[in-house]
């Protein structure tokens, strides 16, 4: 051991979680570990940056935490000899949140993740330390003042180490029982039960290409659907949805959900095409994590009634609270509610065709607005249309009938759960938002080409949609319309543009807040209309105009945005930050007071929270001025 490596050991050993190591395990860390000199000032790394492939500790000098709010520097904290910082990587896959910079000439030393992760493996105290070192906003056990707080989107909050599951690493079975795809079922079979297994992988060279769990087994086999003398491969489920190492619990989770499984492989990489590294099992998932929505995804399916379906929607209320409650990110609960969501819907409209009968043809429920675009934490109003597919003239009537008493079955069983139908009549039920795709097509064409001559009934609603039950090719038909029709068409972003510049200011000349003047809300601030739907409808605007599908998601859209317009992306971070902070602050309201949250009493924050809000209508008019000047507006000013 040469002289520098030991002199690192030794000022290790001083401090936690080094000191819980042996020095011989020291002495290992220090020989991985480079030694970083830093100028007054100079950067480690900053927000957004990609996550570097060690965590650091300070030798010397002090490193200073920061956050951008409203193009402001914020401090969170500051690292002095011996603290621990930049340990995202351990912990989550996406960038930086905060920025490491040096208050004055420092050394750090950085030590590589895959040197230190099999200590962490091993010993679950040095784990429990960085846990709560990668979720608090001191890592000094000397700073009373902020000890136990942690950080959560960029706001210091009160919380405990274990409320950060939502981004660790899963434990899970990293020796799978691998098969081929010739072997017979009844080996397979006894090979699961011998290793007290509930799954086996099929694979191809390491590559997995299907999987059998015990649930195959029951309804496949004990059926006697097939012979047990049969291949594996006639059985399994395939293709297998695959994750990275590093998959997240949240990650893990969204899986599941959305791909209706209950298992995931893990490979080397994430995709089918690599190694394979194991398997993550729902129970995986349960152990981590005690309330897992997926059960609620199941109570969803099992329900026979909207009684059924209020019980289930009362549980989501309640995930939420807690879940907020505890600072967990508001993208992953908005993500968790919205398949939630679509699954109540969904069961909705099936509740629906067992009353009716099969359908006559084929259709697909879209939700739109802020359930089609994933955004529905509170409780509030169902909106939706019916596209069905094109039938002979003759029967065109009788099909249509169908649908409409389809639609307001569903949207009767959704009322009785809590979601009140559109007071615009945005809702399949109406019989302007239930007819044929070639209808539809037609509609939509109207609505771009010519949008001032309808201006009475477009709204942009119908724009944000998912598909909530039916055929995915009819949305894609739907899609396909929007954006060929929207290609340099001046006329509907203009349109649209001033429809987004239309919205009421949230801040008077004086920056204070415009609260209303009358009515049983006078002297409140209407949070969705002065706030978030400026941000949802430049959001929208500049998604289509760029040609970006499949991302419905407000703060998504704008993310997405920052990649592709990378000229203006300080602009839309800074937009998709406000989103989340306003979104939180009108859930908040909404919970507190039982309502969709539209309305806040300002009275009631502190002033703490007053700025912070205040802060987050900040990107709004930059948003206006790029609104403004990428589509010179003038056909509807």
């Amino acid at each position: 051991m040469n002289a520098i490596t030991e002199r690192i050991a030794d000022f290790l050993k001083e401090y936690p979680p080094f000191n819980i190591l042996s020095f011989q395990e020291l002495t290992l860390v220090a020989l991985s570990i480079r030694v970083i000199n830093l100028e007054k000032n100079k950067t480690l790394f900053q927000i957004d940056d990609p996550l570097h492939d060690s965590f650091y500790v300070v030798a010397s000098g002090v490193i200073n935490l920061s956050v951008i709010a409203d193009a402001e520097e914020t401090l969170l904290n500051k690292c002095i000899e011996g603290d621990v910082f930049g340990l995202r990587p351990f912990f989550a896959k996406n960038n930086y949140m905060m920025t490491a910079k040096a208050r004055e000439e420092s050394v750090v030393y950085a030590i590589p993740i895959a040197t230190f992760r099999p200590f962490v493996a091993q010993n679950g105290e040095v784990l429990n330390f960085l846990l709560e070192s990668f979720a608090s906003n001191t890592a000094n056990p000397n700073d009373r003042e902020n000890k136990g707080k942690l950080l959560s989107d960029n706001v210091v909050l009160a919380s405990k180490p274990s409320e950060i599951q939502y981004f660790q690493s899963l434990s899970y079975n990293r020796t799978p029982l691998k098969v081929a795809a010739s072997s017979p079922i009844k080996d397979v079979a006894q090979l699961m039960t011998d290793n007290l297994l509930d799954n086996a992988l099929i694979i191809d060279k390491n590559f997995p290409i299907g999987i059998v769990t015990d649930t195959d087994m029951r309804s496949k086999i004990a059926t006697g659907r097939n012979s047990i003398s049969s291949p594996i491969d006639k059985i399994m489920s395939s293709p297998v949805i695959t994750v990275p190492e590093n998959v997240s619990l949240a990650e893990a989770q969204l899986l599941l959900l959305r791909y209706n499984v209950s298992h995931l492989c893990v490979t080397q990489d994430g995709s089918e095409k690599s190694e394979i590294k194991g398997v993550i099992s729902e129970h995986d998932l349960v152990v981590a994590q005690a309330s897992n929505p997926g059960i609620l995804i199941k109570e969803i399916k099992r329900s026979q009634d909207a009684k059924d379906l209020k019980k289930v929607r009362a549980k989501l209320s309640d995930l939420i609270q807690t879940s907020i409650a505890k600072n967990i990110p508001l993208l992953h609960l908005t993500n968790i509610a919205g398949e939630i969501n679509l699954a109540l819907i969904k069961r909705s409209v099936e509740l629906a065709i067992l009353d009716l009968g099969s359908p006559p043809a084929r259709f697909a429920w879209l939700s739109i607005g802020s359930q089609g675009r994933k955004e529905q934490l509170l409780i509030t109003d169902q909106d939706s249309i019916l596209v069905f597919e094109d039938v002979a003239a003759d029967k065109y009537r009788d099909v249509k009938d169908y649908f409409i008493n389809l639609a307001k079955k569903a949207v009767e069983t959704l009322e009785k759960v809590g979601y009140l139908p559109c007071q615009n009549g945005h809702i399949s039920s109406n019989l302007h938002w239930c007819k044929s795709l070639t209808d539809w097509i037609k509609q939509y064409n109207n609505w771009i080409n010519t949008p001032g001559e309808v201006s009475n009934e477009i709204s942009s609603v119908f724009f944000d949609y998912e598909i909530a039950f039916g055929e995915e090719k009819i949305e894609e038909a739907i899609t396909d319309t929007i954006f060929k029709n929207a290609f340099k068409n001046k006329l509907f972003f203009d349109y649209l543009g001033n429809d987004a510049l239309r919205k009421p200011p949230p801040l008077s000349f004086f920056k204070k807040f415009n609260l209303e003047e009358e009515g049983i809300n006078k002297n409140k601030f209407d949070i969705k209309l002065r706030a978030l739907m400026p941000l949802i409808d430049g959001a929208r605007l500049f998604t289509i105009s760029h040609n970006i599908r499949g991302i419905n998601n407000t703060y998504l859209r704008f993310k997405q945005l920052a990649i592709v317009d990378t000229k203006h992306s300080e602009i839309y971070l800074n937009c998709a930050d406000a989103f989340l902070t306003l979104s939180k602050y009108r859930t908040l309201e909404g919970l507190k007071n039982d309502s969709n949250g539209q309305y806040i009493n300002l009275d009631e924050l502190s002033k703490a929270d007053k700025e912070i809000l205040k802060n987050a209508l900040a990107p709004m008019r930059e948003l206006e001025e790029l609104i403004k000047d990428t589509f010179q507006l003038t056909q509807f000013s």
